[in-house]
């Protein structure tokens, strides 16, 4: 089978519709599993609960926090875990502000809490949703792993009746209750079966499986998921929502997150930046970015960057220059070919083209744009290009000055260098 075409068909700057030129083929559509464009898939964002285990970031401030809250607004997040507040009185206090901030601002996000399966983790929740007038699903949790079970001495009898107690309980609270399972994927099928289905008889309205350690590969999440699918959810007659939860010890949370959505998940979890515990949860940022260019969803995505960037500066960490999308480096080049092509693009008013041909991430679908530096990999179509988006007047003179002192740097010349060597003599 030939694989799928695709057409650049943007012409930002003439408004004119190209030919239809066939300028990429999509092997990406190839393949047994391929996403349905349009499906309705939500995410949950983990930043402010699971972001902040990880144990390098600082907790922000509620100041930050609400912030933060307002940015993923901006970008669409459907729901948001909100914290634990029966860890103690900040968490408390945090999770009471920002929904009442929900409220007072009228967001459409909606909130969850996590809670252990413990009416003392709970109530809280049942407090905070009475005073401040809004509904907050709570996520109860507890270790199923035949590992975990051995470490703490308990039996599945003893999960499954703690399951029974606390769903019951949130349920009798007037909570909605998302059912949590810790290291899910390293648990047997029996009991995956057992709790899920005891929680779902219980009142759970939402069944999430998670990666806690970092196990996972795609064709284990996507077995995982069916299986629930098949043998608890459809079974129950009831309807279910089904969430991946998913860290990246093995590099492969995003991969394990798309993986879910081809298996039938509803909800994926994810955090700023990939924080969370160890090596982090699954990156919101680039679960967007994948959702957006796979047709999964079509939204403005403009201040992606921003929303990256305030949770680096709330939690005190940083973005590699080499992240995707949002990292320094991710729409920077200085190479000679690369450069040149890009800049032939734009000299064809092609945004599209130009931000494809070495890119397989329009940077404008994210608010971002192509930057080409100077540097010793550099052409004189380089310094021609930075000169003309400068506007200073180009000469062979110049541009030669320029280029040689770049071919004798170790690294990309600064604006402040560049700009001081078209002024001399």
């Amino acid at each position: 089978m030939i694989p799928r075409r695709i057409f650049l068909s943007e012409r930002a700057n003439s408004g004119e519709a190209s030919s239809r030129e066939e300028l990429i083929f999509d092997w990406n559509l190839q393949g047994p599993g391929q996403f349905l464009a349009g499906r309705k898939v939500t995410l949950d964002d983990e930043t402010l609960r699971d972001g902040l285990q990880n144990p390098s970031v600082s907790d922000p401030s509620i100041e930050d926090k609400i912030k933060i809250l307002h940015l993923m607004e901006a970008l669409g997040i459907e729901t948001v875990n909100i914290g634990l507040p029966g860890a103690g009185p900040r968490a408390y206090a945090d999770v009471e502000a920002l929904a009442r901030e929900i409220r007072r601002a009228k967001l459409k996000i909606r909130p969850n809490c996590a809670a252990r399966t413990l009416e003392t983790d709970i109530r809280p929740i049942a407090e905070i949703s009475q005073k401040t007038g809004i509904a907050i699903e709570a996520a109860t949790f507890l270790g199923s792993s035949p590992i975990r079970r051995l470490v703490e001495d308990w039996t599945v009898d003893h999960l499954a009746r703690t399951t029974e107690k606390a769903v019951k309980f949130a349920v009798a609270q007037g909570l909605q209750v998302m059912y949590v399972t810790e290291d899910t994927i390293r648990t047997d099928a029996a009991t995956v079966k057992r709790l899920y289905t005891t929680a779902i008889e219980c009142g759970a309205r939402a069944a999430v499986l998670c990666d806690t350690v970092g196990h996972a590969t795609p064709s284990g999440v996507f077995a995982l998921v069916k299986f629930v699918r098949e043998e608890v959810v459809a079974p129950s007659g009831e309807k279910i929502r089904v969430d991946w939860h998913g860290h990246n010890d093995r590099g492969l949370a995003v991969a394990n997150s798309l993986a879910a959505i081809l298996a039938g998940a509803d909800q994926i979890h994810a955090a700023a930046n990939a924080l969370g515990e160890r090596v982090g949860n699954t990156p919101m940022e680039l679960m967007l970015v994948n959702m957006r260019l796979l047709g999964l969803i079509d939204r403005d995505l403009s201040r992606l960057k921003e929303y990256c960037e305030t949770v680096a500066r709330a939690t005190k960490t940083t973005i590699p220059p080499n992240y995707p999308v949002i990292g320094r480096d991710a729409f920077r080049t200085a190479t000679g070919v690369h450069a040149a092509a890009i800049i032939k693009a734009f000299k064809k008013c092609d945004l599209m083209t130009a931000n494809t041909v070495y890119s397989g991430v329009p940077s404008h679908l994210f608010g971002l744009e192509q930057i080409i530096e100077i540097g010793p990999m550099s052409g004189k179509s380089n310094v021609a290009f930075w000169m003309e988006r400068h506007g200073i007047a180009e000469s062979e003179e110049v541009v030669t000055r320029i280029l040689d002192a770049a071919k004798k740097s170790s690294r990309v010349l600064t604006d402040a260098e560049i700009l001081a060597l078209c002024g001399a003599s």
